[in-house]
Formats: structure tokens, C-alpha cells, sequence
């Protein structure tokens, strides 16, 4: 029967298709993974050395012969070793696969004998070339179409008589080299889809160990946080003191604080109060909290004045801030002798004044920048005089930048108009209301910030 190149390439197809099915076993083995680990034993080298070198055999034996050729994939075995496993695994296929095609005898014998080996050879000096990684599909594919050719070309020119050479090439030495190209093209794409998905499961298990290690972060924050913040507010003559923190998913770093300033408690006519918001997330900025709020706290019992406080607190939390963290802060003292609050609002949200007596609203400004952010920052410090009835609300931006469906932000009048309605009521009930309005106002759009509110008032 007269064979043409379709012919031939469809014997060949034939013949790799075991070739194939054992590629795809091949890439599932433990071997394999010893490969891609770039460990591979002696042992597994010498296994893959004699599998490698029984499918060059199965190559030539598979084989049909075509006037005085043999039509085989003898080269494809050594070559994908090579390739894959590196030169010592593919040279010894390939001495396997030629050595046997040898012991057959016949014209082409001795380019039988080098072709597998010079396959092997050329796939082991690109797996070293390629940093012991597989070469990229297309590379694989041009390379085995070079070492086809040459050793088709070697063989022609040796072995066959000039009248059948153009017959030989066009049956023999091109269905070889297309469907050589076809198969590494196979077992290139199934490799490459394998380390796709190993490296795919790789980044997955990253992504889940850093997603995990964020959440632990974030619970180790939130347990800081829950530790630092007063479980109870201690009682203040003349004045009623109510307080509140809320943490987002993300922990933040809010925080307040009420705390006596008598060493010895004689009597507490005198009350410190702190509202304060550390820039940052997670673990870092629940321990910045924890420094911030614990030298207010000590230096607030050396001091009188909220300024002396806040003006020898901030060098220290400054040094101290190593990742450029700061922290805006409202520290104020109130007195019932002199029924006053003397404050210094270190760059945060100006606390909100009801006046009870005419109904009108005032903010606690600004008497500095925020705490950590220059270690030589000055703060003053005002004094506010308050009347019987007369509210204090401080808050945190988790409040007044909460956000709804639309997009829209809470924001300061509607945090005024809740004070409005809900002035008459104790500082405790007033909290309720102000955090119900938030939550109302946002609805199903999730908490992004730390919600943190404190409510004094005037007995």
C-alpha cells in the first residue's frame, strides 16, 4: 500500500497515543512532584532513566518500516526525559532506546543509535538553560522540531539512495517531525497545566495562611482592645458619664477613658476624660492604643493641667510611634467645684455642647495636632464653663463617616439633630439613641470603622 503524509501521520498519531496516556500518568506520580521539587532521588532518577528508555523502545518496536525507513517516535521518550528530568535521565533513555535500535541492524542503524541520545542530550542541556524549570510549551515544541530535522536530514543523507530521497522525506522524515512536535505540544501543555494548578493551590494556601493570620491579628487586636477600655465608669459627682466603643470587623485603635485623679481618692469633684482614635489597623494600632492611653493615664496623675499632660505625654508616644503611627485625642478635665471642663483637643473631632438653657450647639476645637505626630508639638488648653443640663457628646469619625446604601455619610448634623431631641434624657440613654440613629441610618451597608462615643452631662 502506497503511504502519503496524512497516512503516515496518522500511524504516528497511533503510536503516541501510548506515549500520551502514560504523560498524564507520569505528571500524577510522586515521581514527578520529586521532579518539580528539584530533589529527585537516585533512585527515582534510575526508574525514570529505565521507563523513559522502554518507551524509546516501544518507539522503535511500535515502528513501521517505509521503503527501507522506519517510520517511529523513537526520540520522543529520551527527549521528553531530558526535558523534564533532566541530561542524565534523558541521556540514559536515550542510550536505552539507541542501543536497542542498534542490535536491529540495517542502513539506518547508527543514526538510530545517535538520535535518541542527541535527543536526550538537548533536552537536558534546556533544563539546565531554563534554571532546572520545564521550558515554556512553544520552546519544547521548536526544539524537538530542530533535533527531528537534523537527525532526519543526518539519516537521508547517509543511508538513502538518491532516487527515494524526496519519497522518504516527504513519507517518512516530515509525518515524523510534525507529529513529534504534536506530542511534546501534548505532554508540554499537560505539564504546563500541572505546575498551573500547583501553583494556583499554592497561592490559595498563601492567601488562606495570610487571611487566617489577618484574622488572628485582628482578634488578638480586639482583645486588647476590649481589655483597655473601662468595664466600668466610676461615678463623678455632678455630672452624669456615659460611654460606648463599637469595633469594626477591622479593629481599630478607639479608645476612652474615664479616669479619677486623686492618687489617694479623697473625694472625685475632679474627673479626667479622654476620647481618642489611633491611626492604623489591626494589632499595630490596638498597641499604640495601649502605650497612648496608658501614659495619658499615669501622666495625668503628675499633672493638673491637661495641657502639662498632653504636652509631656506626646514626646513619649512620639519616640515611641516607630511606624509613624499618631493618634487624635480629646483630653478634658471636668470639676464640679467650679463646674468646668478644661480641655485640649489634640487634632480630633471637636466634641459637640448642647447648652440647655437656650438650646444652642457649640464645638470644642482644635488646641493642637494630633498626639505621636511631632514629638515637639505644642498644645494650650481652653476652659469651658457649664451649667446644670448642660451635654457633652465626644466621638470617634466611626460615627459621623458611617455610610448608607446611597453613600451618604451620617455626618455632624444629623449627629446634632439626635443630641437636640434626646437632651433631656440621662447620658446613658442619650448613647442608646445616638448609636440606634447610626445603625438605622446605615442599615445593611457593614461597619468600616470603630464606633466610640462618650456623653457627659451636667447634673
Amino acid at each position: 500500500m502506497e503511504f502519503n503524509i496524512l497516512q503516515s501521520c496518522i500511524t504516528l498519531f497511533q503510536m503516541i497515543c501510548v506515549i500520551i496516556v502514560f504523560a498524564y500518568l507520569f505528571t500524577r506520580s510522586r515521581y514527578f512532584l520529586e521532579i518539580l521539587e528539584k530533589k529527585p532521588s537516585l533512585k527515582t532518577q534510575l526508574l525514570l532513566i529505565a521507563v523513559f528508555g522502554l518507551l524509546s523502545v516501544y518507539g522503535t518496536i511500535s515502528g513501521v518500516t517505509l521503503y527501507g525507513a522506519v517510520l517511529n517516535v523513537r526520540d520522543l521518550g529520551p527527549f521528553i526525559a531530558g526535558l523534564c528530568c533532566g541530561p542524565w535521565v534523558g541521556i540514559g533513555a536515550g542510550i536505552i532506546g539507541g542501543l536497542y535500535r542498534c542490535a536491529q541492524g540495517g542502513p539506518y542503524m547508527y543514526t538510530g543509535l545517535i538520535a535518541p541520545i542527541l535527543a536526550g542530550v538537548i533536552g537536558g542541556v534546556m533544563y539546565f538553560a531554563n534554571k532546572r524549570d520545564i521550558v515554556p510549551t512553544w520552546v519544547a515544541v521548536v526544539l524537538v522540531a530542530l533535533v527531528e530535522s537534523l537527525v532526519s536530514l543526518v539519516a537521508l543523507l547517509v543511508a538513502t539512495p538518491a532516487s527515494q530521497f524526496v519519497t522518504i522525506a516527504t513519507v517518512v522524515a516530515i509525518p515524523m517531525i510534525i507529529t513529534n512536535m504534536v506530542a511534546v505540544f501534548i505532554f508540554s501543555t499537560i505539564m504546563q497545566n500541572l505546575l498551573s494548578e500547583r501553583r494556583m493551590k499554592s497561592e490559595k494556601e498563601k492567601l488562606e495562611f495570610e487571611m487566617a493570620r489577618k484574622d488572628a491579628e485582628l482578634q488578638i487586636a480586639a482583645e486588647i482592645q476590649r481589655n483597655f477600655l473601662p468595664e466600668t465608669i466610676p461615678k463623678t459627682e455632678g455630672f452624669d458619664v456615659a460611654a460606648k466603643s463599637i469595633p469594626a470587623k477591622e479593629v481599630g485603635g478607639d479608645f476612652f477613658d474615664v479616669m479619677p485623679l486623686e492618687v489617694i481618692l479623697m473625694s472625685n469633684t475632679r474627673t479626667g476624660i479622654m476620647i481618642a482614635d489611633v491611626s492604623g489597623k489591626g494589632v499595630p494600632a490596638a498597641l499604640f492604643m495601649a502605650l497612648s492611653r496608658i501614659v495619658v493615664r499615669v501622666t495625668a496623675m503628675w499633672f493638673k493641667k491637661p495641657s502639662e499632660v498632653i504636652n509631656f505625654a506626646n514626646p513619649i508616644i512620639a519616640n515611641n510611634s516607630k511606624t509613624g503611627m499618631f493618634v487624635t485625642l480629646f483630653y478634658g478635665v471636668i470639676d464640679n467645684t467650679t463646674l468646668t471642663l478644661t480641655y485640649v483637643n489634640a487634632g480630633h473631632n471637636p466634641p459637640i455642647v448642647l447648652r440647655k438653657k437656650t438650646g444652642e450647639i457649640e464645638e470644642l476645637n482644635l488646641t493642637g495636632v494630633a498626639v505621636g505626630a511631632l514629638d515637639d508639638a505644642e498644645y494650650t488648653q481652653e476652659v469651658l464653663n457649664l451649667f446644670p443640663g448642660d451635654v457633652i457628646v465626644l466621638y470617634t469619625d466611626g460615627i459621623t463617616e458611617a455610610v448608607n446604601d446611597r453613600e451618604e455619610m451620617y455626618d455632624v448634623p444629623r449627629l446634632i439633630e439626635i443630641i437636640r431631641k434626646n437632651g433631656d434624657l440621662s447620658a446613658q440613654e442619650i448613647v442608646d439613641e445616638i448609636i440606634r440613629s447610626v445603625f438605622a441610618f446605615t442599615g445593611s451597608q457593614p461597619q468600616f470603622d470603630d464606633i466610640t462615643l462618650m456623653v457627659v452631662k451636667v447634673s
